[in-house]
């Protein structure tokens, strides 16, 4: 009994990375019988998993949605991942999901091992998140365009330019990325013929259209570095230039995932250059570093500070 229980975790966790899986392959992962496979299947579904078979010679298994809620099998990188990505949520992040975030983390945690509640705690202690004052984005759109990124499906939507111009595109989507307080989708753009960065703040109606894709190589370490070289190498509205009296190594820990360049000048300070739309950004990295500093370059800059400097004056001093 103990080898079936342990055998039927393993196949729901199969089930649950793949859209789908053909039933050879999957006997052979838990090398068992294609009968045996099936009796584990009946089980699941028994237990109130909704696991579709499809017949014939490539016939295999597919885990789909249901009419409820069944217990989800979750690993510990999982279930830590899950809570952080919660926390994140329910600071404001991602729209109308505030207060059922707040529900949901409390649900996950309180049925957590210690272990892995001390993990969560470390993260949440460590862990600097920006004030949630960048363009919020739909869940509804995250997840649709998340699932067609997992099942390698193409992807259609609506599209602003920067002009506010809609357009309608047609992609193969490949990763989801969140940065300065923004979302991204990185994907092929079968029009353009070319890699593009798509601002889910400006797109609308996502919807998935059926039609599978095989995996492009993307040109990049990652998504993420993608984005950020995508992000750098557009025209932005102001080149901001700032003498740091802080090490370099230092000043490079808090703005490594911002874009910003960092130049040594000596052992005890160095240049930042920020290429930005908004002078908001710049004062929480400038805050973030703690350091003293003299701006360089532009005027505007300058004048926005102390602007903004007179206004804390004011406040601390009312």
């Amino acid at each position: 009994m103990a080898n079936t229980s342990s055998r039927m975790l393993r196949l729901l966790s199969l089930l649950q990375t793949h859209r789908y899986w053909p039933g050879l392959d999957l006997a052979d992962r838990l090398a068992v019988s294609e009968r045996t496979l099936r009796r584990d299947i009946d089980r699941l579904r028994e237990l109130g998993y909704p696991v579709h078979a499809s017949r014939g010679v490539a016939g295999g298994y597919q885990l789909r949605s249901g009419t409820a809620m069944p217990p989800l099998l979750l690993d510990d990188e999982e279930a830590v991942a899950i809570a952080v990505s919660l926390r994140t949520a329910a600071g404001g992040t991602v729209e109308g999901m505030e207060e059922t975030s707040l529900r949901a983390l409390t649900k996950v945690v309180q049925v957590m091992p210690p272990r892995l509640r001390r993990r969560v705690d470390a993260l949440r202690a460590y862990t600097v998140t920006a004030p949630a004052d960048g363009p919020q984005v739909d869940a509804a759109t995250l997840t649709v365009i998340a699932q067609a990124c997992r099942d390698d499906e193409r992807l259609t939507f609506t599209y602003a330019t920067p002009s506010g111009e809609p357009t309608t595109r047609l992609v193969e989507p490949h990763r989801l990325v969140s940065l300065k307080r923004r979302w991204y989708l990185v994907a092929w753009d079968l029009d353009r013929a070319d890699w593009r960065v798509f601002r889910l703040d400006r797109l609308t109606d996502p919807a998935a259209t059926g039609a599978r894709f095989r995996p492009r190589d993307l040109p990049a370490a990652d998504a993420a570095a993608f984005v950020a070289e995508r992000l750098g190498s557009r025209p932005t509205r102001h080149d901001i230039t700032v003498l740091l009296h802080a090490p370099a190594g230092a000043v490079e820990q808090v703005v490594a995932v911002t874009g910003g360049q960092v130049e040594p000048v000596d052992d005890h300070s160095c240049r930042l250059r920020l290429q930005v739309d908004a002078f908001d950004w710049p004062v929480l990295i400038l805050a973030a570093v703690g350091a003293r500093f003299d701006v360089i370059h532009p005027p505007e800059f300058r004048h926005h500070l102390r602007d903004l400097g007179g206004l804390f004056l004011r406040a601390g001093t009312a």
